[in-house]
C-alpha cells in the first residue's frame, strides 16, 4: 500500500505513520518540516495554511492508495487538499471526532445519532465540533461515501501526546505526596491508545471500509482507577526509586461533590475525567462502538499504555511536547493542597 500521511510528526500522524512502516507499507509525509518525519519515510515540504501550501503536492503526478488526514481547524484546509488528489487517491481519511455529534449525545450514542451543523467545506475556522464536522463534508464532497472513511475518534492517549492529558497525570505521580484522585474509582473511561487507533484505521483501510466509525475502547474499558493505579505504579515516587520530593504518590479518592463545589473545572484541571452522571460524561465516555469492534477494533490494556507513554516521556527528557492550540492542562498545587485539607 502507498500512503500519503498529511503531517506525521506529532501524535496521531505519527502512530498512523510508524503503524504503516511496520506493515512494508510505502509511505510519504507531507508536513511543514517543524520535526524530523519517521525514519523509513519519503517527505513533502509544504504549509496547508498558506496560500500556495500545496505547491509541492501539486507539482507531483505520484498517486497513493490512500491519503490520512488529521486537520482540526479550518475546513477549506480539508477541502484543498481532497479537490488536489480525488483523482490521485484512492480513498481519503479524516480522523474525525465524536464532537460532531449534536449536544449534548445521548449515552450510547451511534453514528447514526444527529450531528452538528457543520461549518462549510469552504469555511475559515469557527468551533472544534463544526469545523471538524466541515472536514469531513469537504471529503465527501470531493471523494464520495464510497471512497472516504469518516475516523470519529474521542479521548486519544498514549506515546507523543501533545495535549498534555496522561503526561500531566505522570508528573503529578512523579511528584509524590497526596495526590487529589476524583472520584469514583469505578467510574468507566473511554478512550482509544493512539496506537490501536492507527492499527485499526490501517485495517480498515486494506478492508476496503467506508463511512463513519466511532473509534474509541468500549465505556469500561478501563476506570478512573484503573488509569491513576497505573500512573502510581510506573511513575509515583515508589516506582521512581524513592526520589519524589513529596515521598511515593498516594492516591486520595474524593467526591466529585466536593471537588466540584471547590470550582475545579473537569477534564481541564483535572485530564480525563468528567463527573458522573453529566452530560460530558455520557458525551465522553458512553459511546457506542460495536461497529469498530466488529470490524476488528482492539484496545491493549490500560497499563501498557500508561506504561509506554512513561518510557516515552522519559526518553525526551521528561517535559511533553504542547500543542498551542489546545489550552494547557492540569490543577494548581495549591488548589490541590487546600481540597486535601493540607
Amino acid at each position: 500500500m502507498r500512503l500519503l500521511m498529511l503531517g506525521g510528526t506529532e501524535f496521531v500522524g505519527r502512530a498512523v505513520v510508524e503503524a504503516a512502516l511496520a506493515r512494508g507499507w510505502e509511505v510519504t509525509v507531507f508536513h511543514r518540516g517543524r520535526h524530523e518525519p519517521p525514519a523509513g519515510t519519503r517527505f513533502l515540504h509544504g504549509d496547508r495554511t498558506a496560500p500556495d501550501g500545496l505547491a509541492a503536492l501539486a507539482g507531483t503526478e505520484e498517486e497513493w492508495d490512500v491519503v490520512v488526514d488529521t486537520w482540526s481547524a479550518a475546513p477549506r484546509v480539508v477541502r484543498d487538499a481532497a479537490r488536489l488528489l480525488a483523482n490521485r487517491v484512492r480513498r481519503y481519511v479524516y480522523v474525525s471526532s465524536c464532537s460532531v455529534y449534536a449536544w449534548p449525545p445521548a449515552a450510547g450514542f451511534d453514528e447514526d445519532s444527529p450531528l452538528v451543523e457543520g461549518a462549510s467545506p469552504d469555511a475559515e475556522g469557527t468551533d472544534y465540533a463544526r469545523d471538524k464536522r466541515g472536514g469531513e463534508l469537504a471529503v465527501l464532497e470531493a471523494f464520495g461515501a464510497e471512497r472516504a472513511l469518516l475516523v470519529r475518534a474521542g479521548l486519544i492517549l498514549g506515546p507523543y501526546e501533545n495535549i498534555g492529558r496522561l503526561p500531566w497525570w505522570l508528573d503529578r505521580m512523579a511528584r509524590g505526596g497526596p495526590v487529589l484522585a476524583p472520584g469514583p474509582r469505578e467510574l468507566p473511561l473511554q478512550y482509544v491508545d493512539v496506537r490501536d487507533l492507527a492499527e485499526w484505521t490501517l485495517g480498515a483501510v486494506e478492508a476496503g471500509a467506508d463511512g463513519a466509525y466511532n473509534v474509541i475502547s468500549p465505556s469500561g474499558h478501563a476506570t478512573m482507577g484503573a488509569l491513576l493505579d497505573a500512573c502510581v505504579h510506573v511513575a509515583g515516587g515508589a516506582a521512581a526509586g524513592g526520589t519524589a520530593a513529596g515521598g511515593p504518590a498516594e492516591l486520595r479518592w474524593t467526591d466529585s461533590e466536593v471537588v466540584l463545589a471547590a470550582g475545579i473545572e473537569p477534564w481541564i484541571q483535572l485530564p480525563v475525567w468528567l463527573p458522573p452522571g453529566s452530560e460530558s460524561h455520557d458525551a465522553m465516555h458512553r459511546a457506542d462502538v460495536s461497529r469498530a469492534v466488529r470490524d476488528g477494533l482492539r484496545c491493549r490494556p490500560v497499563a501498557e499504555t500508561v506504561a509506554d507513554t512513561w518510557s516515552w516521556l522519559r526518553s525526551i527528557g521528561g517535559t511533553a511536547p504542547q500543542r498551542s492550540d489546545r489550552p494547557v492542562v492540569g490543577l494548581d498545587p495549591a488548589v490541590e493542597a487546600k481540597v486535601l485539607g493540607g
